[in-house]
Formats: C-alpha cells, sequence, structure tokens
C-alpha cells in the first residue's frame, strides 16, 4: 500500500490519451485538431511509454514538428513524460481521413473542403470538378493558383461574390 495519500501509478489507457489529444491543432489551420485531419493514428502503450503514431498530411510537412512537440506537451500536462512520437509514412495521409467535422470546420473557418469522392478528385485532376465557395455557397469558382497560403492549399476565387479563398487539396 502507498504511504500517505499518495495513489498508485496506473498504467495509461490509449483511449483516454487519444482523447487527450483531440485538443491538438494544426498550426496553419488552427481550427482543425489532429483528428479532425485523420493524422492521429494510433496510440499504444508499451509498459511506462506511450507512443502515439502519426501520418504528416505530406512528406516534409513543416508543421509536424510543431505538432509533435504539441503532442509532448499535452501528455506532459497530463502526467505522461516517457512519450515517443512515431511518424508512420505508409499507408501515405488522404485527405478522406479527414472527419465530417473537420470538413465543416474548414467552410466555417473560410476554406473549401477537399472532394471527398475518388471521383471528384479525378475530375478536379483535369481541372473539371467544382470547388463550392466557402462564404456563398456558389460553385462558380476559378482556380488563380495551385499554390495558396501553405503547400496543401490552392487560391481560388468565387465568380459570384467575388471573395478569394483557400481550397484544400486534395492529396
Amino acid at each position: 500500500m502507498p504511504a500517505g495519500n499518495a495513489q498508485p501509478q496506473r498504467r495509461p489507457d490509449p483511449r483516454r490519451i487519444a482523447a487527450w489529444l483531440e485538443s491538438v491543432t494544426d498550426p496553419e489551420i488552427p481550427v482543425l485538431t489532429i483528428t479532425d485531419l485523420g493524422i492521429l493514428r494510433d496510440v499504444q502503450v508499451h509498459g511506462d511509454r506511450v507512443e502515439v503514431v502519426i501520418t504528416p498530411t505530406y512528406s516534409g510537412c513543416p508543421a509536424m514538428r510543431t505538432i509533435e512537440q504539441s503532442i509532448l506537451a499535452e501528455l506532459a500536462r497530463h502526467g505522461i513524460d516517457d512519450v515517443r512520437v512515431r511518424n508512420q509514412l505508409s499507408p501515405a495521409w488522404t485527405t478522406d481521413w479527414l472527419t465530417p467535422q473537420g470538413r465543416r470546420k474548414l467552410r466555417e473557418y473560410g476554406i473549401a473542403p477537399p472532394a471527398e469522392a475518388t471521383a471528384d478528385k479525378k475530375a478536379l485532376a483535369r481541372g473539371v470538378a467544382v470547388v463550392r465557395c466557402p462564404q456563398c455557397g456558389s460553385t462558380r469558382t476559378t482556380c488563380l493558383s495551385e499554390f495558396g497560403s501553405t503547400a496543401c492549399k490552392a487560391l481560388y476565387r468565387c465568380d459570384e461574390c467575388l471573395e478569394p479563398f483557400d481550397y484544400f487539396k486534395c492529396l
């Protein structure tokens, strides 16, 4: 029995840890969590060590180091200091891993969410798919640049409300 009021140390629960990590946001799109993005792949407990598995949205994503530091900080807040964050590159991340809540958050933030179906992605790659304006909902939009404010976004303009907006590219 532990002395005084000390409680015996419990083994960390992976589901509880994953729930704590739902507050970790993407530094480039702060309304999205790593859960919304679908980059949090797994939480495993090996003895006293916690391993968090994440998949970058694309190889070389500059936000991954900041996300890793945020994961470590969040778990430290909960008293978990023996943590390994592992990047898993295969299978490669796809915008299909975005949650419905993440897609809604993107739209509300003013970023058009990516096409959902494979057929829509193929059409978009050919330049014929429709990107809906997150401001007014119009489907009359024009791609101004394949490169937006970050590498994972393209710059569009709505031909109805004339507002520019980012489109979260299909990857």
